[in-house]
């Protein structure tokens, strides 16, 4: 829910809302506040601008980077389980897989930031929608140094580009890793596996031979270990139901 005031409920939040509010108010920006915390939606033009002000406004002074992480909305909101449906007593089955996802909405991508002020003890997150077809946004490493390897690995796993970025290369994933694993379009199964090649001598790529498939959860019951012929035995001595698991 967005707040145009400086009205949250909430007291401890009431001066950074208001703050941001005068800061940021005629550029774009969205704050959004939902279970004591604040969020500041920046346009992905601005936010060099809005993260210098927020590092070095006396009112604000997020000298901090905690954290930076990349975001796929592409399926946000949808699933491939009968959990609406489902019962009780188990959990749904996989149907069919997820059709028309909107690879190239602007929207698909973001990088969240988490923000920590030691001078008003107070925390803020940040997001910037980094596009679908291509994502980029402006890097943050030369306003808070510790998003070098953040940055890294959001590029590695979702792909999103950091531009002016020093050295944006993968940190995860091997370099011959192909696509980016955490992006909601990337097979289960993975694009190649690898093995050894005793006659090169070294080890080779080729293209992934599972097929895909929806995964199917099983479901383990409690008491099921201890049922014999229909009925409950005793557990056995010395053993804990979720030890045996």
């Amino acid at each position: 829910m967005a707040n145009e005031e400086p009205n949250t409920g909430d007291a401890r939040l009431d001066p950074l809302v208001s703050a941001l509010a005068s800061h940021f108010g005629e550029l774009g920006c969205e704050t959004l506040c939902d279970r004591g915390e604040v969020t500041l939606v920046v346009p992905a033009a601005e936010l060099l601008r809005v993260g210098q002000t927020l590092r070095d406004d006396p009112d604000l002074r997020f000298e901090q980077l905690i954290d930076l992480c990349g975001v796929d909305y592409v399926a946000y909101g949808r699933d491939e389980w009968e959990t609406v449906d489902a019962s009780t007593s188990g959990f749904g089955r996989g149907v069919e897989p997820i059709a028309d996802l909107a690879l190239d909405d602007p929207q698909r991508f973001a990088v969240v930031y988490h923000l920590l002020s030691l001078g008003h003890n107070r925390r803020l997150r940040l997001r910037v929608y980094a596009g679908g077809a291509e994502p980029m946004v402006d890097s943050v490493h030369g306003l808070w140094p510790a998003a070098d390897w953040f940055e890294r690995e959001a590029f590695d796993l979702y792909g999103i580009l950091f531009r002016g970025h020093p050295d944006l290369r993968r940190i995860l994933t091997d370099y011959g890793f192909l696509g980016h694993p955490f992006r909601k379009d990337f097979p289960l199964s993975g694009e190649v596996e690898m093995r050894y090649d005793p006659e090169q001598q070294r080890v080779v790529y080729r293209p992934v031979e599972i097929e895909p498939r929806i995964l199917v959860p099983k479901v383990i019951r409690a008491d099921s270990r201890y049922l014999k012929d229909g009925a409950p035995t005793a557990t056995p001595a010395g053993t804990k139901g979720a030890a045996n698991a």
